[in-house]
């Protein structure tokens, strides 16, 4: 039986070496365990001498505990990177989950909020002399206009934002940069934002910081946003990465380039970002249909 440590090992391998984020690193973890469970339930077996078949076997048991089947997807995932590792020192001989096949998971579209919504959001009025209130209508405006992720936001470090020349050094996942341009809205809302905190909070290299100059961490970030599209009707996904799809959406909308919009996001391949084309075209059908007067004429 394999034990912790060459789990651990694994994880490290992934983490370290390739760079995996730690949502995928926990992923691994918790899938690993799982399965060396499994394991040591059934007598006489170990990794090194799982089939094919023992595989399929612990997706039917997961499966009938009420793992949907884009969980089953990831845990053949984690099957195949884990045992892709334990082969290259010599712990497997095969690969049991290689020949697992994956069912096609329908696409979902993100959910979008409107312009006009947005809009409502972000001209309502905010006590310009409260640093919680003018951060965190920054926070919204940054998050809606130039499309950055939520760890994105928070590891901004106060010298990559550049008022003067409207832009922003995001540093990315997979320790990619890129830069992001951004209109003097923004800008104005930075120097307000920057002009308080200089002055009330605790100084630190970070962008957004906490009243006591420590940095945001996810659940607040996820809070400020859900409490604030809360408001205006935003309906039931209220979480950062709406903006991020409201933003893509918006430029997809307004004429920009689809490899411009890719480069903002920073997304590895163009297929990541085509998604957003499908939900520009159902909004033209949407509109289609609203706007002419013989789209819902029926034939004679």
């Amino acid at each position: 039986m394999m034990n912790d440590t060459t789990i651990q090992q694994f994880l490290t391998h992934q983490r370290v070496e390739l760079n995996r984020s730690e949502l995928t690193v926990i992923s691994y973890r918790s899938d690993l365990r799982q399965f060396e469970q499994y394991l040591a339930g059934r007598k006489e077996m170990d990794w090194a001498s799982v089939t094919v078949n023992d595989v399929r076997a612990w997706l039917v048991q997961r499966s009938s505990l009420g793992d949907s089947a884009r969980t089953l997807r990831r845990k053949v995932q984690s099957l195949r990177a884990m045992y892709k590792w334990l082969m290259r020192h010599g712990m497997a001989e095969q690969n049991p989950a290689a020949d697992i096949e994956m069912a096609k998971l329908p696409k979902r579209l993100p959910h979008l909020l409107r312009p006009q919504n947005l809009d409502m959001l972000l001209d309502s009025e905010v006590d310009l002399n409260d640093f919680e209130q003018v951060r965190n209508r920054l926070m919204l405006l940054m998050f809606y206009t130039t499309g950055i992720r939520r760890a994105e936001l928070i590891g901004l470090r106060d010298a990559w934002v550049d008022t003067q020349a409207l832009q922003l050094r995001v540093h990315g996942k997979r320790d990619k940069d890129r830069i992001v341009p951004f209109g003097t809205e923004l800008a104005q809302w930075v120097e307000r934002y920057r002009q308080l905190r200089d002055s009330e909070v605790p100084r630190t290299d970070l962008f957004f910081v906490r009243p006591d100059g420590k940095p945001l961490y996810p659940t607040l970030v996820y809070r400020v946003v859900h409490d604030a599209l809360l408001t205006v009707g935003g309906g039931d996904q209220l979480s950062p990465h709406v903006l991020r799809h409201s933003f893509a959406s918006a430029m997809l909308n307004d004429g920009a380039d689809i490899t411009s919009v890719k480069e903002l996001l920073g997304h590895e391949s163009l297929a990541a970002t085509q998604v957003y084309t499908h939900i520009t075209l159902s909004e033209l059908k949407t509109h289609y249909k609203l706007a002419h007067p013989r789209a819902l004429k029926k034939g004679g």
